[in-house]
């Protein structure tokens, strides 16, 4: 861990990366590295996640108990959630999941982009799950908190295999992504489309490409994310845009240029969300902008502050998506308007759960 630290002393950051350190997380007093053991029996010979002065990226091969995540929280919509990889290698700074690594006894920090599980028995656990006799059928949600087309998966294939299931279950299922590699899966998505068991968000945080960078180090840029919404909607994929997070002062004069971007491309609606800054996504945030913008550091802290209550970040039900008071609702009336202009829905149509297959179609074929 000593040897990384010395590697981000750099004040102009890590190239291609979100984070500049591994930021201590909130379980520190327990241990700040992983256990030997459990490094061992999950990694393959030689890869080490903090081998000395590497901070490329490791994945690891893990086997999850389960796939399925419940949410109750009344301000999401949804209810289930998959995300076949802990860890994203996008290396987006302000990511609300980056708190999820410390569980692991990993940092928020540099481990969360550059650490990443693969949970490579996402596929059976999911059948497994869709077989229950308990499960009824809603659906689910692929990569809230993790991006599920994240590099990784150019290689390792879940999401793909986890599409094919969920087709084969006539499981409906909402990705969320901000990875042009989704195109990939264009004949997968076009075919649940046609049943209406798939739709897309494409989360659209900025249309300028040195932003994208500094922010957002590893993902496709603004160009590459419309031509995403583009190709879906041509293939009759319901596709919409997140613009998400809205940053004040850093991103938040772009909101209206996006939407028309996004309807101009076939996106048929938007949402946005206010930064959020839970754990140790806020010390590595103002990181950031002491780096990158260090002029307008304290303006863009005291109109979050302004949103929460004087805090940097209040995370009550509601109000932690979009912020109250003046600067909060300014947001709120300009991106209605900007949405109304332009035509789009606030949340894309329902799709169909009344086709689902408890045994994934393999009592047709068998009959067959």
């Amino acid at each position: 861990m000593n040897s990384i630290r010395a590697r981000v002393a750099s004040p102009d950051g890590i190239r291609g990366r979100g984070s500049r350190s591994n930021v201590e997380h909130r379980y520190t007093e327990r241990s700040l590295t992983p256990s030997t053991e459990w490094l061992n029996s999950q990694c393959a010979a030689g890869e080490n996640p903090h081998g000395a002065g590497d901070v490329g990226t490791r994945v690891i091969n893990v086997k999850a108990r389960s796939i399925l995540s419940r949410n109750t929280s009344p301000d999401i919509g949804f209810n289930v959630s998959l995300n076949p990889y802990q860890g994203c290698e996008h290396g987006c700074v302000y990511c609300f999941a980056r708190p999820s690594h410390a569980w692991h006894e990993l940092s928020p920090g540099l481990d969360f982009e550059s650490v990443i599980m693969a949970k490579m028995n996402a596929v059976e656990c999911l059948e497994r799950e869709l077989s229950l006799p308990g499960w009824r059928c809603e659906t689910i949600a692929i990569g809230v908190n993790t991006d599920a087309y994240q590099p990784v998966e150019r290689e390792r294939r879940l999401t793909r295999r986890l599409l094919e299931t969920c087709l084969a279950f006539r499981q409906p299922v909402a990705l969320i992504t901000k990875s042009a590699l989704v195109l990939r899966d264009l004949d997968l998505l076009a075919e649940m489309a046609a049943r209406n068991l798939v739709s897309v968000r494409v989360s659209v945080t900025t249309l300028d490409d040195e932003l994208k960078r500094r922010l957002e180090p590893r993902t496709a840029g603004p160009a590459a994310r419309l031509r995403v919404i583009e190709g879906l909607a041509r293939v009759g994929v319901p596709v919409g845009a997140m613009v998400a997070p809205v940053i004040p002062r850093i991103n938040d004069h772009e909101m209206e240029a996006i939407v028309a971007a996004v309807a101009e491309r076939g996106g048929a609606a938007a949402s946005y969300i206010l930064l959020r800054l839970p754990h140790e996504v806020d010390p590595l945030f103002r990181d950031w902008l002491k780096v990158h913008y260090p002029d307008r550091s304290k303006a863009v802290m005291a109109a979050l502050a302004s949103c929460h209550g004087g805090r940097a970040y209040r995370p009550g039900f509601h109000s932690r998506m979009t912020g109250l008071g003046p600067y909060a609702d300014i947001i709120a009336h300009r991106f209605d308007v900007a949405r109304r202009r332009y035509g789009l829905a606030r949340r894309l149509p329902g799709l169909d759960t009344s086709t689902f297959r408890a045994d994934g179609g393999r009592q047709g074929k068998l009959a067959f």
